[in-house]
């Protein structure tokens, strides 16, 4: 056993033990002090016949966590890394790249997307990368293989007007403090899903956010947000410090998919003819900043994008602004 999976396996314990609370980063960086003067063996046991991929696969995904990945993407992880593992039954040093591309090919034949094949790639190419540098392989089976491109499609914003007619089919103070609160910081679902009462600066109207990756940036509310959400706060009787909550007792704060429902809920009030859902208005507010003169970088901030050109994706620009830029600039 190596001694970075031995800190791996020790952390991963006390993590389980602590229920979560254990500050990773902290106790493998004690765990590595101790042993850097020993010499870490594993014991010698009888052969038993079986594959590794699944003990490497769970070293993967302590080690991501470790370093601090979000839980919902180790699950996604956890999720693609087992059904490769279910379909290969070999060890890893064993994987070749004739087998990536006749698991590749086989998962395409369920009928998924361009796309969903392109992440599955990446996620097997950054495991076996991890491997590679650990020492388990010698190179990485996915060397030779391409990730598929998504099909480019393009992204189609609420107009002013429909976001107006959104706003007409809110019925409670929830609703209303919902829409404007997504809309006025961009954020993502699972953002304003842990966002509490007090990280709000009403003198500033910012707050600060926890997103992918773990990364803290600054979003900020808008007037008409402001107004809504102190509405909706004036109501609440409870003492739950998270912004959004549910309605029944015990009061406590409002999940992922409670909030989807408010947006299912939103839409069929509103009598809106498309599908809402928060990233929506999350994709909504992003292209109409552009569209108003928005530079990218300041968008791609605001989004807690890494990549400007996944920012790009949310410029939606109608026709008639394209026109206006043109007549705008154009030397006549």
């Amino acid at each position: 056993m190596r001694k970075e999976e031995a800190v791996v396996r020790i952390v991963g314990r006390l993590d389980l033990e602590f229920n979560g609370m254990l500050d990773q980063q902290k106790a493998r960086q004690i765990i590595q002090e101790v042993l850097y003067d020993y010499d870490v063996n594993p014991a010698q046991r009888s052969l038993v016949v079986q594959d590794d991929m699944n003990d490497k696969i769970l070293l993967y995904l302590a080690s991501k966590k470790i370093d601090g990945l979000a839980m919902r993407t180790l699950e996604g992880y956890s999720r693609n890394l087992n059904r490769f593992a279910y379909y290969m039954r070999k060890n890893v040093e064993d994987v070749t790249t004739m087998d990536i591309r006749m698991y590749l090919a086989s998962y395409a034949k369920t009928g998924v997307k361009n796309g969903t094949i392109g992440t599955e790639t990446d996620i097997l190419r950054g495991f076996f990368r991890w491997l590679e540098d650990e020492e388990y392989i010698n190179k990485s089976p996915l060397r030779k293989i391409k990730s598929l491109k998504p099909e480019k499609r393009i992204r189609k914003a609420l107009t002013n007007e429909e976001m107006e007619i959104l706003r007409d089919g809110c019925k409670t103070y929830r609703q209303k403090a919902l829409l404007e609160f997504f809309y006025s910081t961009g954020c993502r679902l699972e953002e304003v899903e842990n966002v509490k009462k007090y990280d709000i600066d009403w003198q500033r109207l910012q707050l600060k956010v926890i997103g992918k990756g773990n990364k803290e940036r600054t979003v900020y509310i808008n007037a008409k947000a402001k107004v809504h959400i102190q509405k909706y706060l004036m109501a609440r009787l409870d003492e739950e410090e998270a912004l959004f909550v549910t309605e029944r007792n015990p009061v406590k704060k409002l999940g992922r998919r409670s909030i989807e429902r408010e947006f299912d809920k939103i839409e069929k009030t509103s009598g809106i003819k498309k599908s809402i859902y928060p990233h929506l208005i999350r994709h909504t507010m992003a292209t109409h900043l552009l569209n108003s003169g928005a530079d990218l970088g300041t968008v791609q901030a605001i989004l807690g994008h890494e990549d400007a050109s996944i920012t790009q994706i949310y410029a939606q620009i109608s026709n008639t602004n394209v026109e206006h830029e043109y007549r705008k600039h154009m030397i006549q």
